[in-house]
């Protein structure tokens, strides 16, 4: 499956952004599609997952309350909508989708078989 981030830029700290991942090539609808973000110098890590179902997600401590993750279907896109921003959250995006759906293991990035190109997201303080 072929995956396009886009929506990063440059906001101050508390501002807000969304972020959008549009896919082709597969059942979209079936896929477990992920957040990760790397920010300079740091390791990719998890931001947010979700399942073919809504209730299906996975967000990690660090956005929770202040990320959310979702899907349309019909679009074949996922979304993170990103508010509260402070520096700490300055990096590259990536979305990325897998086939299945365990919520122990939707932070494990090497079951990510499909990624996108990555956006940036620059927090200004």
């Amino acid at each position: 499956v072929q995956l396009q981030a886009s929506g990063g830029g440059l906001v101050q700290a508390g501002g807000s952004l969304r972020l959008s991942c549009a896919a082709s090539g597969r059942t979209f609808s079936r896929s477990v599609m992920g957040w990760f973000r790397q920010a300079p110098g740091k390791e990719r890590t998890i931001v947010a997952a979700i399942g073919w179902m809504d209730s299906m997600t996975y967000y990690a401590d660090f956005v929770k309350g202040r990320f959310t993750i979702s899907r349309d279907n019909a679009k074949n896109t996922v979304y993170l909508q990103m508010n509260s921003l402070g520096p700490e959250d300055t990096a590259v995006y990536y979305c990325a989708s897998k086939n299945l759906w365990a919520y122990s293991r939707a932070w494990r990035e090497g079951e990510y078989s499909d990624w996108g190109q990555g956006t940036l997201v620059t927090v200004s303080s």
